[in-house]
C-alpha cells in the first residue's frame, strides 16, 4: 500500500490556493504525522527579508484556518516558473502527492491553466480542489475507468491509503459511448485488479451510456453524493498509444469535486 508521508501545495497566497491549504489541513487530520509543504513560486528573486515576511503572512493564515495537525506546514520560498518549481521541489523532497486549488475555467476547452498544465506534466498523484464551497473529506470517491486495461495497477495502492484513512467506499465508474460488451476479457481483468488493490473499500462498479462522458461522470457525481473524484491519466502510458489528456484536462478545470490524478 502506498503511504502518503509529504504532501506539496502550490500557494501563492490567492483565494483558490488558501481553500487548497484548508482542504489540506482537513485531509491531513490532527493524528497522522503527514508534512505539508506550501511552495511559493516567485517569478523574481526574493531577498532574505521578504521570504521572512512572506512566511509570516503564510503562518498567520495557518493559525487563521484553526485546524490541527501533528506537523505544522512549512513553506519554501523559490524562484521560478510555477510548474517546473513546484515539479522539481516534489522530485527533490520525494514527495507523495501535490495538491493544488483551481478557480476552475468554463472557457474554451483549449484553454489550459497552471493547474491543469502541472497535471498534464506531473508524473505522480495529484489532487486538485476548485474554489467555491468548502470541500468535505472523501467518503464517497468514484474512479473512473475506460475500456482498456489498468495499465499499473499499483497506483490504486494511493487510493486504497486514502479510502482506508477515511472509511471512504470507492465507486468505480466506466461510461461508454456504444457498447463495452466486447471488452469482456479487459472488464474481468480490471476487476481482479479492483478486488486486490481496493479490498472491502470496493463498492460497485457502474456501466453507463452517454455520448457526453463529461457529462455522464458529473451526473454519477450528483446521483452517489461524490466528493473525490479519481481518474488514471492516459497521456504517460506506454503500453498503449498515450492520450492527450483532453479529459483530464476538462475534469480538472470544471469538476465541482476535487479530482485526484493517479499517475
Amino acid at each position: 500500500m502506498s503511504n502518503i508521508n509529504k504532501i506539496v501545495i502550490p500557494f501563492d497566497f490567492t483565494e483558490p490556493a488558501i481553500a487548497a491549504l484548508d482542504y489540506g489541513l482537513k485531509f491531513v487530520g490532527f493524528e497522522r504525522p503527514i508534512l505539508l509543504e506550501a511552495v511559493y513560486a516567485s517569478s523574481s528573486e526574493v531577498t532574505e527579508n521578504e521570504k521572512t515576511e512572506v512566511r509570516e503572512n503564510f503562518s498567520k493564515i495557518v493559525d487563521s484556518l484553526k485546524r490541527h495537525t501533528k506537523i505544522r506546514p512549512t513553506l519554501r520560498v523559490l524562484h521560478g516558473d510555477l510548474v517546473d518549481t513546484i515539479l522539481n521541489e516534489r522530485n527533490q523532497q520525494d514527495a507523495d502527492l501535490i495538491l493544488m486549488g483551481t478557480l476552475g475555467d468554463v472557457s474554451v476547452e483549449e484553454h489550459v491553466t497552471n493547474t491543469a498544465k502541472l497535471v498534464l506534466e506531473a508524473d505522480c498523484p495529484v489532487i486538485t480542489v476548485p474554489f467555491g464551497p468548502e470541500m468535505d473529506i472523501p467518503k464517497n470517491i468514484a474512479l473512473v475507468l475506460g475500456k482498456e486495461e489498468i495499465e499499473n495497477p499499483k497506483v490504486l495502492g494511493l487510493l486504497l491509503h486514502i479510502a482506508r484513512s477515511f472509511d471512504a467506499k470507492v465507486h468505480v465508474l466506466t461510461i461508454y459511448k456504444e457498447s463495452i460488451y466486447g471488452e469482456n476479457a479487459v472488464v474481468e481483468t480490471n476487476e481482479e485488479s479492483l478486488e486486490y488493490y481496493l479490498e472491502h473499500f470496493y463498492a460497485e462498479h457502474s456501466f453507463t451510456k452517454n455520448e457526453d462522458i463529461e457529462k455522464g461522470i458529473y451526473d454519477y457525481i450528483e446521483e452517489k453524493n461524490i466528493d473525490l473524484l479519481a481518474i488514471l491519466p492516459r497521456n504517460h502510458a506506454q503500453k498503449t498509444k498515450p492520450s492527450e489528456g483532453r479529459l483530464t484536462k476538462l475534469l480538472t478545470l470544471h469538476a465541482t469535486v476535487p479530482v485526484l490524478t493517479l499517475d
